[in-house]
């Protein structure tokens, strides 16, 4: 198997999880707009446990060109041109658990399952055919489970933010972009001869394949009726190794950064906008050194919109984010009910 082949097939998926696997912290706190305001705690009280069911739905998009040839002149190339263009829809069940241990450290448990599906439209265009190719994969099963804990710095008092340090560890339970079944891409060159064009998963992952940790540090500074909020993060994956052909896999770490505000309409609905930007580092191959350095990095940002509502003792909790980057998933969709199990 050629890594140069197997790059393409893999470094989208490594770089997307890696990014949102450590996403958006800020928004993870358990109090919304109106108890951030009025209490001096934005963490669990101690002995309280929260059950939270979730579902998310992710759609993204890519258009890649792929050219084996030379140029002429640089408005012609001899060689094979190919198009491709791929969409992903992901769909996750999590099933949330927060415990407050003490008034200011909590403990939050993640368990997702998750079901991937990609659709590939390939053209070769210098072939002189209108023929378009399809490839279609699926792929189900439980995803990466993540455990983090949360510690609350500060009382916030005197007009200052709440500062929360973070610490989330995710597994690599879910099966991995290099551990999937894959097949080789081919077509005819000028000459009618068979041209390795790159490799697709002929089965979808469900996670990254790799432990990772993340440190983040998160603030939320309440003004009644708004309240700031915002995240500095470090996501570090752990190098794993496969066959020896690829040798050693160390997927690139992130550093990532979320600012946004929250506002409450009432005692019942608040809503919240913001931005979330990871910058994911390029994917080190122990036996294929030589990677084009103009993709050292994946910049992955989104736009994101929430929505909180309370019905009576419960709190809907929705969520939107629209891809700002090309790296990023188009669109996510959220939504979470979170249920006192302890009071």
């Amino acid at each position: 198997m050629n890594p140069n082949r197997l790059r393409a097939a893999v470094l989208p998926p490594l770089a997307l999880s890696a990014a949102i696997a450590g996403a958006q912290d800020a928004a993870d706190i358990d109090a919304d707009v109106t108890d951030v305001v009025h209490q001096p705690s934005v963490l669990l009280p101690e002995g309280q446990l929260i059950f939270e069911p979730g579902f998310s739905y992710s759609h993204g998009s890519s258009l890649d060109v792929a050219i084996e040839g030379h140029t002429v002149i640089p408005a012609l190339v001899i060689g094979l041109i190919n198009v491709s263009e791929s969409q992903r829809d992901t769909f996750t069940t999590t099933l949330g658990f927060k415990y407050g241990l003490t008034r200011r450290l909590q403990l939050d448990l993640t368990v997702p399952y998750v079901y991937r599906e990609e659709r590939i439209r390939d053209r070769e265009i210098m072939q002189g055919s209108s023929a378009d190719l399809y490839d279609r994969s699926f792929g189900d099963g439980l995803g990466d489970i993540e455990l983090a804990l949360r510690y609350q710095l500060n009382s916030g008092q005197n007009g200052w933010p709440f500062f929360i340090a973070n610490l989330r560890v995710k597994s690599h339970t879910g099966e991995g972009p290099l551990e999937v079944d894959r097949r080789t891409v081919t077509a005819e060159d000028e000459d009618g001869n068979p041209v390795a064009i790159g490799e697709v998963l002929t089965e979808q992952p469900t996670g990254s394949g790799f432990w990772a940790v993340q440190p983040s540090i998160t603030f939320i500074l309440p003004s009644d009726p708004v309240v700031l909020f915002g995240n500095i993060s470090y996501l570090y994956n752990f190098e794993r190794e496969f066959d020896p052909i690829l040798g050693k896999v160390d997927p690139g770490d992130s550093v990532g950064f979320s600012l946004g505000m929250g506002m409450a309409l009432n005692d019942r609905t608040s809503f919240s906008l913001g931005y979330d930007h990871n910058a994911v580092m390029r994917t080190e191959w122990e036996n294929d050194p030589g990677v084009d350095a103009s993709f050292d990095r994946f910049q992955v940002g989104s736009f994101l919109l929430g929505l909180t509502h309370r019905i009576g003792a419960q709190r809907l909790n929705l969520s939107l984010a629209i891809g700002a980057t090309e790296n990023a998933p188009d669109v996510q969709l959220g939504v979470r009910v979170p249920f006192k199990l302890i009071d």
